[in-house]
């Protein structure tokens, strides 16, 4: 009798689900400070490194709504884009001016690790970007530009810096709708290789993984006036699904503050732990509806269901909830409540 082979990629995506559901952080909610910080290294390290270059894998990660390259370099949300790249087509290759081509840009430059992996891959800071202001930010550091030499075309720009004490060279300061994508990214970088930064070279930002003061003060600044957008939502479900770990400070970007700040987390312990490690879907997979079991007392006030390029496809107030019209294949389910929210996935069969 022969015996049936589950496919590798069935395998990755039950593996998920499973640790979707027992809840990503259940080890981590109700610390603080550095005790916190390790608890989340422990919970995102060890990711599936990608192989080089990342071009396969930006339009599940950064693609805007019309299919187009999400470039934070030149995107201007609420206003006219000055170009747009389309994936496959318009990647460098060379360049000579703003609006040529999109290439690689990592936002912690690779020089201050020394190009090595798992780092260079992570597609949690690595990003596709203009070719030209990628090279125009080069190593510099982000900060609060007070002397512009160069404007990007969408508003960024480089130029000198009082933003880190001591320093009054260059720095890359990205539109304000950025910057705060950034700040978590930067937190994102110090939390999953605490520890595994020997060899990393000391500049204005880090010694090490270990954000400087000064960068810190920025960050959180740029952190609070900049809230979690859905496009790094959807992000960071997408790079879930292809690397098998998530940015903390998307998820809860109160951690920041708990680690870098002087919040509490404490009482995310009782919230989540006591409440979302009970929430279960079924059937799972699912043919034509789903369902939720909820603990009591708790009411759904809605669901979103995503596909796995962060396109919302469904939205409801109630439970059960009809999916027949979903193609077979694995979705994300957002679930908010009064108080706080969770996250599933389920399978369509």
């Amino acid at each position: 009798m022969k015996s049936k082979l589950i496919p590798t990629t069935l395998l990755l995506l039950l593996t998920i689900q499973i640790a979707y559901t027992q809840n990503y952080y259940a080890t981590a909610l109700g610390l603080n400070g550095s005790t916190l910080k390790t608890s989340l290294h422990n919970i995102i390290k060890n990711h599936i490194a990608q192989p080089w270059p990342l071009w396969n894998y930006f339009p599940a990660s950064d693609s805007k709504p019309n299919g187009e390259v999400w470039d934070i370099y030149s995107d201007n949300p609420g206003g006219s884009v000055p170009y747009s790249y389309s994936f496959g087509t318009d990647q460098c290759g060379t360049y000579s001016s703003e609006g040529d081509c999109f290439n690689h840009e990592h936002t912690w430059p690779s020089t201050y690790f020394n190009d090595a992996s798992p780092m260079r891959t992570d597609l949690h800071h690595v990003l596709p970007t203009d070719g030209y202001v990628n090279n125009k930010r080069s190593n510099w550091p982000f900060g609060e530009v007070n002397s512009t030499t160069w404007n990007g075309q969408n508003g960024s720009k480089l130029g000198n810096t009082n933003s880190y004490t001591g320093y009054t060279d260059k720095a890359f300061e990205p539109i304000d709708s950025f910057k705060g994508d950034l700040a978590r990214v930067y937190f994102y970088m110090s939390t999953r290789y605490e520890g595994e930064d020997a060899g990393w070279k000391n500049w204005q930002m880090a010694n090490g993984a270990s954000l400087t003061n000064d960068a810190i003060n920025l960050l959180l600044q740029w952190h609070h006036n900049d809230p979690v957008s859905q496009k790094e939502k959807n992000r960071n479900d997408a790079i879930y699904a292809i690397q098998g770990n998530r940015n903390p400070f998307i998820d809860y970007p109160i951690f920041a503050d708990c680690i870098w700040g002087s919040t509490d987390c404490t009482p995310l312990n009782l919230i989540e732990r006591n409440v979302l490690t009970k929430i279960t879907i079924s059937p799972n997979p699912a043919k034509d509806i789903i369902e939720l079991a909820l603990p009591k007392n708790i009411l759904l006030k809605k669901l979103e269901i995503f596909n796995m390029q962060g396109q919302k496809l469904i939205e409801s107030t109630t439970s059960p909830c009809a999916v027949q019209n979903l193609k077979k294949g694995l979705y994300i389910l957002n679930t908010y409540f009064d108080n706080t929210s969770s996250k599933l996935l389920f399978l369509k069969d």
